[in-house]
């Protein structure tokens, strides 16, 4: 067994979910079977690696959280919702990106090419919205998910190489990443109640796959070198442009190498002031699971699990 797949299994462990992540594996192997044949391989392709379910987990705990106990079928087709969703998104950035690898195997993208890439994220759309078709309180916040989605990966387009701050920061991360978080604890617990605490952890991953890819460690979600070169605001980066220097060559719109490595060294030098930062969000977070939620447990644990992910 490989080292990612030991530290995705301690996680669900320590969650107390591996039932559930199991019925989730079982279920997406079987949507697998029944995609079309000229997906098929693509689509088992975007799946391949080992992800992290930090998403899934954030609905299950929810459902906990607010009182159910026992596994629903339901609960694993919202999950698996979710995961479509989500990859959908994946195979997005990687065609924005350009990105060679994902998870440690070839994008689909690169392995299938951009005809390839761009169907299978549209067919994860349909079959998303063909799954939660008889529910329309999930069909409305899985269309409130998508429409976020859209627009936060053209604010985080926008708003790139402009010299701003953690609060700005603060609200890319809550679109991009917290609205996935948030409509995971929204179909969760079936209400708004935890939407809140949803959102902060969605911005505490974020901050935590900012900080991990700066360490060099595996990336959770995006890449360190290719958001230094776009001139995306991460939260090391928005700690960084405080120094006028630093500021001065995150405004440069090129690829040069030596401007790319004073800019990965100006990061690097912000990590501790990032966790600091990551500390105080996962306090909210928890502060706000004990607000709402009936067994906050799940919830706590949850933010502790993300909050190690900086530092793995």
């Amino acid at each position: 067994m490989s080292a990612p797949q030991l530290v995705t299994d301690g996680v669900v462990s320590a969650l107390g979910a591996t039932r559930e992540i199991d019925l989730l594996r079982d279920r997406l192997e079987l949507w697998l079977t029944a995609v079309d044949a000229e997906l098929r391989e693509p689509l088992a392709s975007a799946f391949a690696g080992q992800p992290k379910y930090f998403r899934p987990l954030t609905l299950f705990a929810c459902r906990r959280a607010l009182g159910e106990q026992e596994i629903t079928q339901e609960s694993v087709e919202l999950a698996l919702v979710i995961e479509l969703i989500h990859n959908m998104s994946l195979v997005v950035d990687d065609v924005l990106d350009g990105s060679e690898l994902r998870r440690g195997v070839p994008t689909l993208q690169a392995g299938f090419g951009r005809l390839h890439a761009l169907m299978a994220s549209g067919y994860l759309v349909a079959d998303a919205f063909e799954l939660v078709a008889g529910d329309p309180f999930a069909t409305r916040h899985v269309a409130e998910l998508l429409r976020r989605l859209a627009g936060a990966e053209c604010l985080q387009w926008r708003l790139r190489r402009q010299p701003l701050g953690t609060e700005d920061w603060r609200r890319i991360a809550g679109e991009d990443t917290g609205s996935m978080f948030e409509i995971c604890a929204v179909l969760g617990g079936r209400s708004q109640q935890l939407r809140p605490y949803g959102r902060l952890l969605g911005i505490l991953y974020h901050g935590c796959d900012d900080v991990g890819d700066q360490r060099g460690l595996e990336a959770l979600g995006g890449g360190g070198e290719e958001d230094i070169r776009d001139g995306i605001l991460t939260l090391p980066a928005a700690l960084a442009i405080r120094d006028p220097r630093v500021r001065e060559l995150f405004l440069i719109d090129d690829d040069d190498s030596s401007r790319m490595r004073a800019l990965g060294d100006a990061y690097r030098e912000q990590l501790a002031g990032a966790e600091s930062v990551l500390d105080g969000i996962a306090q909210e977070a928890c502060a706000e699971a004990v607000r709402v939620a009936g067994d906050p447990a799940p919830l706590i644990a949850l933010v502790h699990e993300v909050r190690r992910l900086s530092t793995r």
